[in-house]
């Protein structure tokens, strides 16, 4: 079954995902899948698992300690990466909402139209809340809540790490991932062919006039 698996994901992603011309480097956006995490929590089991199980399908997930390096400045390595992902994946964990970096992750993943796929990590959704900790305006606890209650409201995934299947949660993780991929290359193919029709027909209509 996890060999069957690999094969059609595969299959769906170079057939339908990857480019078919060569696109060079520099044209790239930063990511497929930007992976939004509490590092202290995740970043050495869910979080990294799930950044190597990405590459291995031959996607391209941004993960803060495997795509930067010692100098780099967060916010301007970190935002373009989110404002050209494709998906966004949200971790949520039990000290998720104590990180600033975390929530403005978020909120700039929801304000950028993103899709967010949301896993609870050892949280329901009902236990995450913002605190205030005097360290953060009120406009900016007005924007984490509002991106949280988006998320919490997203259809997601779930996890216990005491007690769940890792191979079969990365195996549905990914699969999820994939699915949604295939669904904005449709929706943005869509478009393509609309806009086409609409200059077409726009252009039909200036020559007919003359």
């Amino acid at each position: 079954m996890q060999l069957r698996f690999f094969s059609s994901a595969r299959h769906l992603y170079r057939n339908i995902l990857k480019p078919r011309t060569p696109i060079r480097a520099t044209a790239k956006p930063p990511c497929d899948i930007f992976i939004n995490h509490r590092g202290t929590d995740t970043k050495k089991t869910i979080a990294g698992l799930l950044d190597d199980h990405f590459f291995r399908m031959g996607l391209r997930p941004f993960l803060d300690s495997k795509n930067m390096k010692p100098g780099d400045r967060l916010f301007e390595k970190i935002d373009p990466a989110i404002r050209g992902c494709k998906i966004g994946v949200a971790i949520f964990s039990p000290n998720y909402c104590d990180s600033y970096f975390c929530l403005h992750e978020l909120a700039l993943l929801i304000e950028s139209k993103k899709r967010v796929i949301p896993i609870f990590c050892d949280v329901k959704p009902s236990q995450l809340q913002v605190v205030d900790y005097g360290t953060s305006s009120a406009e900016q606890l007005e924007r984490f809540s509002w991106a949280l209650e988006e998320a919490k409201y997203t259809v997601g995934l779930t996890f216990d790490t005491s007690t769940g299947d890792w191979s079969h949660f990365l195996n549905t993780a990914t699969d999820a991932v994939i699915k949604n991929l295939v669904e904005l290359e449709a929706e943005n193919s869509s478009k393509k062919s609309t806009y086409i029709v609409q200059a077409r027909r726009e252009r039909d209509e200036k020559f007919s006039i003359h």
